[in-house]
């Protein structure tokens, strides 16, 4: 499973506030405890205003790599601030996001073509909003498809988000995030397919158990990388477990080795 480590966006008070202050050391403690938990890369989120984005992105991106390697998500909502922030990594990551809305992708897959190394996020919306159905999401999916084809963007370099909304107001439980997952892996084997966990758990009681059941459905149906707390210990073991269960991991050497990493179970002295 590929983990995008969630831990460091400022949409979070207590990292709203570490920008705020410029507290660098708060930004650096989040990044190496995430690298210690098993990220695949580290989420570099600011929330705030447009004006102040890239700036604050530069910042927080700094931070980062004064204390790890390992790639990261470079995250906005505007499609023109990535196509600046992305330039101050000294190493190809992941652009988050496009999605069928205005030019996006057209901002973006442009730069993904001369820089082989960089991947995306793509959500499956567009102008009209997050379709309320898979046959809709997946007509949007087409679209990102044909569109990567143009900028001879390999399957291999995407993340599909079929865009996860709260359990508790949704009209058909997670059928239609099975449906787009399992429809996408199958016509794109080597694409990834991503999903924002915790999404699934809003305004419900004990909401690590959502999360953790979402989490074994949807890699059944597929799913193969997550936006998440990669230091949530439970999280990690069920996600080493039901790789294992499923086949994709030989003799479960991946799962004892993550244990023995201390990754999951009880913790280590």
């Amino acid at each position: 499973m590929i983990i995008i480590g969630e831990k460091i966006n400022g949409s979070i008070p207590a990292v709203a506030d570490a920008i705020a202050r410029r507290d660098a050391d708060f930004i650096k403690a989040r990044a190496r405890m995430q690298e210690e938990a098993g990220a695949t890369f580290i989420d570099c989120c600011a929330s705030v205003p447009e004006a102040q984005e890239v700036e604050t992105l530069k910042w927080m991106i700094d931070c980062i790599q004064e204390v790890t390697d390992l790639p990261i998500s470079v995250d906005s909502p505007s499609a023109r601030v990535l196509s600046e922030a992305w330039k101050f990594c000294k190493r190809p990551g992941l652009f988050n996001s496009v999605s069928g809305e205005g030019d996006k992708m057209d901002v973006i897959f442009p730069i993904m073509a001369e820089n082989k190394g960089w991947q995306c996020i793509a959500l499956c919306s567009d102008d009209t909003g997050i379709p309320k159905n898979a046959a809709d999401r997946l007509k949007v999916f087409d679209k990102i498809m044909a569109k990567a084809k143009e900028y001879g963007i390999a399957p291999n370099r995407l993340h599909i988000d079929p865009l996860v909304e709260m359990l508790c107001t949704s009209e058909n439980g997670i059928e239609t995030n099975v449906e787009v997952i399992s429809t996408v892996r199958k016509q794109y084997p080597t694409i990834h397919i991503t999903a924002a966990v915790s999404n699934i758990s809003f305004n419900l009681p004990v909401r690590k158990m959502i999360n953790l059941g979402f989490t074994v459905l949807a890699m059944n149906a597929g799913l193969d990388s997550a936006i998440l707390d990669p230091t949530n210990r439970d999280m990690m073991g069920v996600i080493f477990a039901t790789e294992a269960l499923l086949g994709l991991d030989d003799y479960c050497m991946e799962y004892i080795g993550a244990y023995r990493e201390g990754l999951f179970g009880p913790k280590k002295d």
